[in-house]
């Protein structure tokens, strides 16, 4: 399988970069699977969304992501996130409290943290 270039950004920080075989992201029209040679494609992410990169060595790097762009052009794929989080530095306990205590947007944003963590609430 060819590889792409990929970036995973937030507003605060580059979270991610480098070379992918598979990107999976949940759009405002519906989940979106993109491969190396994918038509050029702009789409809106979705509040409470989690984005999937699958690495050349098989390795899967989650992110929660809470709105932004993702842009498919020739150079790659490009993830614009409002505001995103790296699976493995999120903090189950707390997104556990959040989904209990917070308003609506702050539950949903709570519940991707957790399913990009691998826990369910």
């Amino acid at each position: 399988m060819a590889n792409m270039s990929v970036q995973l950004v937030a507003v605060e920080r580059r979270l991610w970069s480098g070379e992918a075989t598979a990107v999976v992201a949940q759009t405002t029209e519906g989940e979106i699977g993109i491969l190396s040679g994918h038509e050029p494609v702009l789409g809106q992410l979705v509040e409470g969304g989690v984005v999937k990169i699958t690495t050349p060595e098989k390795e899967t790097v989650t992110a929660a992501v809470h709105g932004g762009f993702l842009s498919v052009t020739a150079d790659g794929v490009s993830v614009l996130a409002e505001s995103a989080e790296l699976a493995d530095e999120i903090d189950v306990a707390q997104a556990r409290e959040d989904v209990k205590r917070g308003d609506e947007q702050a539950r949903a944003r709570a519940l991707s943290r957790l399913r990009a963590a691998g826990h369910s609430s």
